[in-house]
């Protein structure tokens, strides 16, 4: 394999100084004044060498590495890997490519982590935050990263985010339920102090008050595998056998909480309605189909990238925090009606 050649090599061999060939690969030969034809020299000979620039040695001169950082919770979930391809389609339109990784929720793994996307000179961070991490967010801000936190956020930190109304989603689908006059309204969450977390079960809590209705809460300790999710779902309707619905706060909770009725022979929804957080392709193929609070992808990412790619262009003027809360999306259809048809609600109730 031959060796790749470093600007030094192309300076020796062009005899210029170095600094003359950094500045015609950063695009300022009309800035320092180069003439057009060392430019066009510089260049050629780079071409036939096929010389590629050292990313990190590169970001030192420009103060850019054109790349983003993108930290969740774990890439191989169904939501975070679509937030995951609809970023980097359009980061990579805006001249960007994106670095993924995941935390696994585990405090030290995402510290460790960002301590890494630091020394690489990412541009800008894309994270949804584990438990923890308040001061490395915090000082990334403080130098003047430019930092978008989704899906969750840190209340005592001034940040820019983007989350769902997972506030309103969750009270929209109990909401529904109750209206219908579903009086035993069961809701299974995780044991969390994450911010989307404690929202959607509030959600559930202020919408069976309205009704004057009683909670009926199992909170799953996080990091459980499917396996031991499903028992403790089986145990939960094995002691709670009269609920007329339940409401899952996550997509996997809910496919955990499917196999557990199925052990227990319930039926949906003859025997039980049931209404998923996250809506997942899976709901619509499933027979018979699963009510879902849906997050609107599409806007997120959208939303998300906005305002990093502003942050990007403008780091010294950007001012101004934008905290963007997106509506969720109802979607009713066979698990939660005796009657089954297709039907989205707004959430904005």
């Amino acid at each position: 394999m031959a060796k790749k050649i470093s600007i030094k090599d192309i300076a020796n061999e062009l005899k210029v100084a170095k600094s003359t060939v950094s500045f015609v690969l950063n695009g300022k030969a009309r800035e320092k004044r180069i003439s057009g034809e060392l430019a066009e020299r510089i260049l050629r000979f780079i071409k036939e060498k096929g010389y590629e620039p050292n990313q990190i040695a590169r970001s030192l001169s420009t103060g850019k590495t054109k790349m983003i950082c993108l930290m969740v919770e774990k890439i191989s979930d169904y939501f975070f890997s679509h937030i995951a391809f609809l970023l980097e389609e359009l980061a990579y339109k805006n001249g960007y490519k994106i670095i993924f990784c995941s935390t696994e929720n585990d405090t030290e793994k995402a510290k460790e982590l960002l301590g890494t996307m630091r020394n690489r000179y990412v541009d800008g961070y894309i994270i949804t935050p584990s438990p923890g991490i308040e001061k490395e967010v915090q000082e990334l801000i403080q130098d003047n990263i430019p930092v978008v936190l989704f899906d969750r956020y840190f209340p005592d930190i001034q940040t820019d985010y983007v989350i769902l109304d997972n506030y309103r989603g969750t009270y929209a689908a109990v909401h529904y339920l109750a209206k219908e006059k579903i009086e035993k309204i069961g809701f299974i969450t995780l044991k969390s102090i994450q911010t989307q977390m404690k929202e959607r079960l509030q959600g559930y809590l202020n919408a069976l008050e309205e009704f004057k209705l009683h909670p009926v809460l199992l909170e799953i300790p996080f990091g459980c595998g499917s396996s031991e999710m499903t028992a403790i779902i089986r145990n939960f309707l094995i002691d709670n056998n009269k609920l007329d619905a339940l409401v899952f706060a996550t997509n996997y909770l809910t496919l955990s909480g499917i196999k557990a009725l199925s052990e227990l022979k319930i039926r949906f929804p003859e025997d039980i309605l049931i209404i998923a957080f996250d809506d997942h392709e899976i709901f619509e193929l499933y027979n018979p189909t699963i009510s879902a609070v849906a997050q609107p992808m599409e806007k997120l990412a959208n939303q998300l990238f906005s305002i990093l790619y502003e942050k990007l262009k403008h780091k010294e003027s950007s001012s101004g925090l934008h905290q963007i809360i997106i509506p969720a999306e109802l979607k009713l259809r066979a698990s939660s009606i005796k009657f089954p048809f297709k039907q989205t609600v707004e959430t904005g109730i």
